[in-house]
């Protein structure tokens, strides 16, 4: 299916695991601030998850050279590639599915979120494509 062919992108990142997060996140939400500007900077980044500018700096470095994002030199416009973009979309999935199952079992919708954000990393493909099913399951059932 789409979505599995979707958790697959993130494959590349695999070595070391410690790494993995920290590139997820920062596309992840890279991914967000599009959807809500039309045009995403480094202060935008850093404002948003409350990290220093140098640091910003650093991991949008890490994100251009591994080909997930593009800089405009002019303007500072950061643009998700397709690599980039896959990756994002494949997390941000994975946060709803993960969100979605934490409230179809009682707890509150926004500590769902943060507690998603949280294990949305460190589960397999496999675990979370059954816990998707189970969702999609269960919502027909109610």
């Amino acid at each position: 299916s789409t979505f599995k062919k979707q958790l697959l992108t993130v494959k590349f990142l695999q070595s070391p695991k410690s790494e993995i997060p920290s590139v997820e996140i920062w596309l992840e939400r890279i991914l967000m601030l599009t959807q809500n500007n039309k045009i995403v900077r480094a202060i935008d980044i850093a404002n948003s998850m409350n990290y220093s500018k140098p640091s910003v700096s650093i991991a949008l470095k890490k994100l251009k050279n591994e080909d997930c994002i593009t800089v405009d030199e002019h303007t500072g416009a950061i643009t998700l590639t397709k690599k980039g973009y896959d990756i994002a979309i494949s997390i941000y999935h994975r946060h709803q599915i993960l969100t979605n199952a934490l409230t179809l079992i009682g707890v509150d919708v926004e500590i769902a979120k943060e507690e998603a954000c949280k294990i949305e990393h460190d589960l397999s493909d496999d675990t979370i494509l059954k816990i998707k099913e189970f969702i999609d399951k269960n919502k027909k059932n109610t």
